[in-house]
């Protein structure tokens, strides 16, 4: 339910998208929240509900809230269990954090921003947002959305890199290469890594393949 001042809705109501090993319901995106990131992540009993990750990059302080079943944080290697009602803080953004559901039927809230600085939408959100399209091979689809996060984040290099694999599976190598010659100027690592993307193994033996 919505107003001009206000809604309301039921996370699982929301579609899920798997990406880098969790169950990501985009809530900050389908809220249109431009204060904070804020976004929920599901699972059962033996999935992971938090990535494992920093902020380094980001330097967002963070807030997880396990709203339903149970997990399993390991914050820096130590163990913490969190049933139902838990809030876990890290304000450190050095600190490396992942999750585990350890019941079925557990939803993880997760609220963030940077200290000090106004918030701005994180590029993941559509390199992430774009995974949805994968099931169905919607190559335009995923392109028209990263090309939308190339307005908010010009030149970011994991958006770039997400673009080339895109081209790459459309069958379309030149641009590919444009993409992934472009991300790896902005981020050397995208070289080391396409090495190994299955995603981009049709460019490997193509002139303009970069190095690492």
């Amino acid at each position: 339910m919505s107003t001009e001042n206000w809604r309301t809705l039921q996370i699982d109501t929301i579609e899920p998208i798997s990406v880098a090993g969790v169950n990501w319901r985009p809530l900050r995106r389908e809220l249109g929240v431009e204060a904070f990131g804020v976004n929920a992540y599901t699972g059962n009993a033996g999935e992971q509900v938090v990535e494992e990750h920093t902020e380094r990059g980001l330097k967002h302080e963070e807030i997880y809230v396990v709203l339903s079943g149970a997990a399993v944080f390991m914050l820096d290697g130590e163990q913490h269990d969190a049933p139902a009602g838990t809030v876990v803080h890290i304000p450190n953004t050095h600190v490396k954090r992942s999750a585990e559901a350890t019941t079925d039927g557990t939803t993880v809230l997760a609220v963030g921003a940077p200290i000090g600085r106004p918030y701005t939408t994180s590029a993941w959100e559509w390199s992430f947002g774009a995974q949805k399209f994968r099931p169905t091979a919607d190559h335009e689809s995923a392109l028209a959305l990263l090309d939308e996060g190339l307005v908010h984040h010009p030149d970011n290099p994991s958006i770039l890199y997400e673009i080339a694999c895109w081209e790459s599976a459309a069958g379309r190598p030149d641009d590919a290469l444009v993409a992934l010659n472009r991300a790896v100027a902005g981020d050397p690592r995208c070289a080391v890594w396409a090495l190994e993307d299955d995603d981009l193994a049709g460019l490997r033996d193509l002139p303009g393949f970069p190095s690492p």
